[in-house]
């Protein structure tokens, strides 16, 4: 991987924009709280928005034109055509694998899953906790240094592949563990990772189209630009430390319901709309009740962001698939971790809901919210194309950060290039010292 990043320093920026739902949305505070904050000057310089943090080769985010682009490849170009294999050498190496290549990157996550099933009995009680991404945080930090092929980067010799793929494997190991206890299912170290992952997590074989469908997904959201989760990456390998620890806080990070935490409310919504024909009205009641659309709006994007295409695509596909080969889709089951009788709708009938539901919220904030650009997000189509392969809604973040551990991991070594640990500054906003006075 070429280490081009470099810190930038920048002056505080201005005050983050007008609040918007979804993914990396910002609502307000209390109006309390606010009112506190405004009176102490603590809200003018508080999200660094367009402050630039690093250079990279890694993404790139357009929020104006509506273009995601991944390693040099535009995400529509990359989801569906390539495995999620495939985009972790894209990112290391900046060019698709050769036939060799992308075996041997296969087989070292398929061996790095085997070792994480082979460690399950060393996690103390951390699949046991409630919360999904408590559990994977929790089993994460289990991880050591060595472990992950993580000793000091400078004697290490490599570019750090090897480590982000033990990484990765475990991480997909442990969320769906979590999902089967207490009887999870060994992985397949043959088996693709997109694969593999749905098996475990579900307790069935998933179909060709299955497994393809969630390879877009992990491909689509493998990595994002200067993310909340990603800085806090880099912000930990900035201080010399190792790509556990940073991933860790990635994680910690993710969790917030300000970053990944909307694709289960999505199908709540869903299921309260119940019918296309009721969106309209219950669309309007909820805003007249001041209720966030979930799905709608992004923190960058001011058009449609472009990963909610080529996951409503991923869709479609998958439904063509089950309407040409029906009895090569498994039923739904009721097993921990699969599917329940309200996530076993039709793909078609789940997907014409959710277009419709777009289309309606669109409009309707377009005419309240003139002044803001909110549109579908990444997490409108990830709640029901997670759905649609049988994913349980509480395995959705995890799923996410599964994905996002290898752009996670391509970061934190383009920040240990660089070598320069990331110190901003902040601006004092309370009365001076007085003189004579003492604490």
């Amino acid at each position: 991987m070429s280490p081009t990043t470099t810190f930038t320093p920048c002056p505080l920026g201005p005050a983050g924009g007008a609040p918007r739902a979804g993914d990396d949305a910002a609502p307000r505070a209390s109006d309390a709280r606010r009112a506190d904050h405004e009176g102490a000057g603590l809200l003018g310089a508080s999200s660094l928005e367009d402050v630039v943090a690093a250079t990279t080769r890694l993404s790139d985010v357009d929020g104006e034109a509506g273009r995601l682009v991944i390693a040099g490849r535009a995400v529509e170009d990359l989801a569906g055509a390539v495995t999620f294999e495939d985009a972790v050498h894209l990112l290391w190496r900046g060019r698709a694998p050769s036939a060799t290549e992308r075996e041997r990157v296969q087989s070292a996550i398929g061996e790095a899953r085997a070792a994480a099933f082979e460690r399950l009995g060393a996690l103390g009680d951390a699949l046991t906790m409630a919360d999904a991404m408590d559990a994977l945080r929790a089993a994460a930090g289990h991880l050591t240094a060595d472990a992950a092929g993580d000793s000091t980067a400078s004697a290490r010799g490599d570019d750090g592949l090897a480590g982000a793929l033990r990484i990765v494997g475990a991480l997909a190991v442990w969320a769906a563990a979590w999902a089967r206890v207490p009887s999870p299912v060994r992985p397949d170290p043959r088996a693709s990772h997109a694969a593999d992952y749905l098996r475990m997590a579900t307790g069935r074989a998933p179909s060709a189209a299955e497994a393809a469908a969630l390879d877009a997904y992990l491909v689509t959201v493998i990595d994002h630009g200067m993310n909340a989760s990603t800085f806090a990456a880099r912000v930990v390998a900035s201080t010399g430390s190792d790509t556990v620890s940073a991933v860790v806080a990635a994680i910690g990070a993710l969790k917030g319901r300000l970053h990944g935490g909307a694709p289960g409310p999505v199908l709540d919504m869903l299921d309260a709309v119940g019918a296309a024909g009721d969106a309209r009205a219950w669309l309007e009641a909820a805003l007249e009740r001041k209720e966030r659309i979930m799905g709608m709006g992004h923190r960058v994007y001011r058009v449609r962001d472009p990963r909610a295409f080529v996951l409503e695509r991923a869709i479609a596909r998958l439904e063509e698939a089950r309407d040409a080969q029906p009895s090569a889709i498994a039923p739904p089951t009721s097993e921990p971790g699969g599917r329940d009788a309200s996530e076993a709708r039709g793909v078609r009938e789940r997907l014409e809901l959710a277009r419709v539901v777009e289309r309606e919220a669109e409009a309707l904030l377009a005419a309240r919210h003139p002044e803001r650009a909110l549109r579908a997000n990444v997490e409108f189509y990830t709640a029901v194309l997670l759905e649609a392969v049988g994913l349980p809604r509480a395995l959705f973040t995890p799923t996410f950060a599964i994905a996002r551990a290898a752009g996670w991991c391509a970061h934190v070594e383009e920040q240990r290039a660089v070598g320069r640990l990331i110190r901003p500054r902040s601006r004092y906003v309370d009365a001076p010292p007085r003189a004579g006075a003492h604490g």
